[in-house]
């Protein structure tokens, strides 16, 4: 409890220490960047604190912390002196906290509910096992045991991390500033994610609706302020519990719905069959009941779309995970520790987007019309979604950028020219970004090599609107009263936009394709001998299957098409008020860019070490979550206020039932998870209790380390999602290899004969007999400590006489032992 006050104290500190900066930064926007400060203030001295360890100015220690909340004070005071107002000194955000406080005090409660309620979720399942949370629990403890950055990489001695940490950092300072262990850290910090989410989503949707009503109607009474204060928590319900259909779908395939039970023992389904979801096609479990008790029930969610190749072999799971699947898993991965400020990039292109920013930069090729402080606002936050999560920073600039461009729409009109607008933004911003986070990315590498066509992946209709139903219908129904309002839409121009994205997207899976099997024939004769087919007859049964599956495409497009057109209505469109204020016009670029992010991933996907479309989907489904989540939560709100009579009655039916269905996942899922919040042994947020209760002589030897002088450690390695790696996650020192196929993952390939080389010099000192093989490891990787415990056993026949003979013990406890190297 402790632990979780003293988080709570200290963000909300610093939400206020930064809302003097945010107040100025934030000028076009209704909450003037109270609802996002905190959000700011954990970025900014996150990049504070980061850059000056990063360039040795500072130590990564309780020291550094305190000046990098300096210098972000000082920033803070700066901005609220040098203010631009007539205002007397303070009275301006005096002045706004006392007309706006039903908007602090919603806030305020928000924050305190999700971050508590996820707190009490973490501390009735504290454990940070399975899945990825060791390696995520090592990224934390990296940070935290690095004297200055880079951050050392716990798994790979004498190697920093390669991957994107931001959020780690993060959390390592808020561990450090408060005296809360790593172990703990780990759970508060999903907690806080999910509070920071949840008011930066209920922030963006409060500007935006507070902008649509001072735009579409002539009441500027406290009315219309409480309706936008109370509609805008549909976005934080939107974004983080509403959740695709599977959970819904367990509910009826449990319950035996659409199951024909014959008398000779089978059963019988044509609509499971169909839909054809991983244990949703098997007959369900007797007796028959309701609520889902299968075995991981609630992982199958993130996994509904199935991939066949042309013989119709399953490829594996696809990943659509979704925000509410993340917080019941509860993986503190780079994709949920960026939720926060992907929304708060959000927050910068609607300021941008409503006016804010305004001035002018003089560039060789030409004028950007938007301030210096703009300017590096956006090129510190790209720059931050790269170090956060590297895939947000294509959703990121693209966002912003096209802001831009549809501001200079406002101003100048569509033509060849916001081409150039685009470019002249985009590129600078991009290469800025590069400049001020250059210390990560000199030391960045990826497993990515490049875009390979998904011919033969098109996603099922039936099977992307599990996905994304809840958050499409929504959308469809703002799109189809926006058609029926009259709302002013060039049809041509978007219906030949949205066919020109396809037939791009299309261009150039099939030219990466052709040339692919003219250049790279090693690769891709393989690959048709597998489905049988030479190249024609491949592309064609590919097409095939693709006019088979049309569905999700003509759902795509009708997302897209209206949109669109819409937004190319033409100055009209962006310039008056009504019939369709600004404000919609951001709603529509989000409509648009989150449908391109589900569109793109069935004609290209990266290639990585996972060797199919299975990281893209993820990735980008995830970005588009995030958005679309928004334009649901905004057309909702504004349906729910225009509509009347039987038009509101059906749609406040058709909203009903979508609550159901999307919240019947978070609700069953919790409580699975937290086994009714009746934990078996009570709560706690320490995952460190755990190791003490079920392996206490390695506990031990963990506590030991962690006082033990700096050093190598040697220990097991072996397969990821397994206690390998154990005592350099729970010790904070660096091993010599820890999960293998992760470092993998994280670095290029020319580091995997290196990964290669560790695994089989491990292997060969714990077992073999002669010394000085062994003495030539320990100086190989210059090894400090060498443990010997019953996983090392296990997993090699240790010689131990040889340890015994040759160096020092220095911790015995039951089966562990730690050898010193004199």
């Amino acid at each position: 409890m402790s632990a979780f006050i003293s988080w709570y104290i200290l963000i909300i500190l610093l939400g206020w220490l930064t809302f003097p900066l945010a107040f100025r930064l934030f000028p076009a926007l209704a909450d003037r960047g109270y609802v996002l400060a905190r959000a700011l203030g954990l970025f900014l001295w996150g990049y504070i604190f980061w850059l000056f360890a990063s360039l040795g100015m500072a130590q990564n220690n309780l020291g550094g912390l305190l000046l990098g909340l300096v210098v972000l004070g000082g920033l803070s005071i700066w901005a609220f002196v040098n203010r631009k107002s007539e205002i007397p000194f303070g009275h301006d955000i005096v002045n706004w906290v006392g007309e706006n406080r039903r908007l602090i005090l919603t806030t305020e409660l928000l924050f305190l509910a999700a971050f508590g309620f996820m707190t009490l979720v973490r501390a009735a399942n504290p454990d940070i096992v399975g899945t990825e949370k060791p390696m995520e629990l090592m990224m934390i403890q990296g940070v935290m045991n690095s004297p200055i950055f880079p951050s050392r990489d716990l798994w790979l001695s004498g190697y920093a991390i390669s991957y994107y940490h931001f959020g780690y950092v993060m959390t390592a300072m808020l561990a450090t500033f408060t005296g809360v262990p790593a172990t703990m850290a780990f759970n508060l910090m999903i907690a806080l994610v999910f509070g920071l989410g949840a008011v930066g989503a209920y922030g963006i949707l409060y500007n935006l609706l507070s902008h649509h009503q001072s735009q579409t109607t002539s009441d500027e009474s406290k009315v219309t302020d409480r309706s936008a204060v109370r509609s805008s928590l549909l976005a934080p319900l939107f974004l983080l519990l509403v959740s695709n259909a599977e959970g819904f779908l367990e509910v009826l395939h449990r319950r035996g719905i659409f199951w024909q039970f014959n008398a000779d023992g089978t059963t019988i389904s044509t609509f499971w069959k169909w839909l054809d979801i991983l244990e949703l096609r098997d007959a369900p479990l007797q007796p028959l009941a309701w609520i889902p008790d299968r075995y991981l029930w609630w992982w199958r969610a993130s996994r509904v779309i199935m991939d066949y190749d042309l013989q119709n072999v399953w490829k594996g799971d696809v990943i659509n995970e979704f925000p509410a699947f993340s917080f019941i898993l509860s993986d503190l991965h780079p994709h949920v520790l960026a939720i926060p400020f992907m929304l708060l990039a959000i927050s910068f292109a609607l300021n941008l987007f409503l006016g804010g920013w305004r001035g002018r930069i003089d560039l060789y090729l030409g004028q950007l019309h938007v301030s210096k402080t703009g300017f590096f606002l956006m090129a510190l936050m790209l720059g931050g979604l790269a170090f956060l999560n590297t895939w947000d920073i294509l959703p990121g600039a693209a966002l912003i950028v096209f802001s831009y461009a549809l501001v200079r729409v406002r101003e100048a009109g569509w033509g060849r020219e916001r081409i150039e607008d685009v470019v002249l933004l985009g590129v600078p911003l991009v290469l800025a970004a590069y400049v001020l986070y250059l210390p990560f990315f000199a030391g960045f590498s990826s497993q990515a090599g490049g875009i390979i066509p998904s011919l033969m992946f098109p996603t099922r209709g039936a099977q992307l609107w599990v996905m994304w139903g809840t958050l499409f219908i929504p959308i469809f129904a703002y799109l189809i009263h926006s058609i029926f309002s009259k709302t002013p839409a060039a049809w041509g121009k978007g219906i030949g936009a949205a066919l020109g994205v396809v037939l791009l997207l299309f261009a150039l899976m099939v030219g990466i394709g052709f040339l692919a099997y003219k250049l790279r024939p090693e690769i891709v004769q393989p690959l048709l001998q597998s489905q049988g087919r030479d190249g024609s007859t491949f592309l064609v049964d590919s097409m095939i299957r693709r006019l088979k599956y049309i569905g999700g495409l003509f759902t795509l497009l009708a997302l897209l098409i209206p949109s669109l057109s819409f937004l190319f209505a033409g100055r009209k469109t962006l310039t008056e008020d009504r019939p369709l204020p600004r404000s919609s016009a951001f709603i529509l670029l989000l409509i648009v860019l989150g449908v391109l992010l589900i569109l793109g991933p069935d004609f290209l996907y990266l290639q990585d070490n996972f060797g199919y479309r299975i990281n893209t989907i993820f990735k980008f489904y995830y970005q588009a979550w995030i958005l679309l989540s928004i334009a649901s939560a905004y057309g909702t709100a504004v349906l729910l206020r225009r509509l009347r009579g039987a038009a509101r009655g059906i749609f406040s039916v058709i909203f009903a039932i979508i609550l159901v269905v999307g919240l019947t996942y978070p609700v069953l899922g919790f409580l699975t998870r937290t086994n009714r919040f009746n934990p078996p042994f009570g709560f706690s947020l320490d995952d460190f209790v755990r190791v003490q209760r079920d392996t206490p002589d390695e506990a031990a030897a963990m506590l030991w380390l962690r006082s033990a002088p700096d050093g190598v450690i040697m220990e097991a390695t072996g397969d990821p999602y397994s206690v390998y790696g154990r005592m350099s996650i729970y010790s904070g020192h660096p091993t010599v290899l820890g999960w293998g196929n992760h470092e993998g993952q994280w670095r290029d390939a020319t580091f995997q004969g290196m990964l290669n080389e560790r695994r089989q010099d491990v292997e060969t000192f714990y077992s073999t007999p002669n010394w000085d093989i062994a003495q030539a490891i320990i100086d190989r990787y210059n090894v400090r400590y060498v443990v010997v415990g019953n996983l090392e056993r296990a997993s090699y026949g240790v010689r131990e006489e040889k340890f015994n003979t040759f160096l020092k013990p220095v911790f015995q406890q039951g089966n562990v032992t730690i050898y010193e190297v004199p």
